[in-house]
């Protein structure tokens, strides 16, 4: 079966079922995400491919965890 047999997503990536994960594939033959899932894999895929063009949403930002006191 050659690349282009394979049912295409958003003509962006393809979705396969490994050995026990799901995964999405690029065109060019890169891997992108590992799921149980297959609805997993697209919505995760869909979600990195739109960051990567949209740029990444910053981190949540990283809290003291000091408790002020005395116990």
């Amino acid at each position: 079966m050659s690349i282009d047999d394979y049912f295409w997503i958003d003509d962006c990536f393809r979705v396969y079922k490994g050995k026990f994960l799901w995964k999405s594939c690029l065109k060019d033959g890169t891997e992108v995400i590992n799921a149980l899932t297959k609805e997993s894999v697209i919505s995760g895929t869909r979600f990195y491919l739109k960051a990567k063009q949209e740029g990444f949403p910053d981190p949540i930002s990283v809290r003291d965890g000091t408790v002020g006191g005395k116990l």
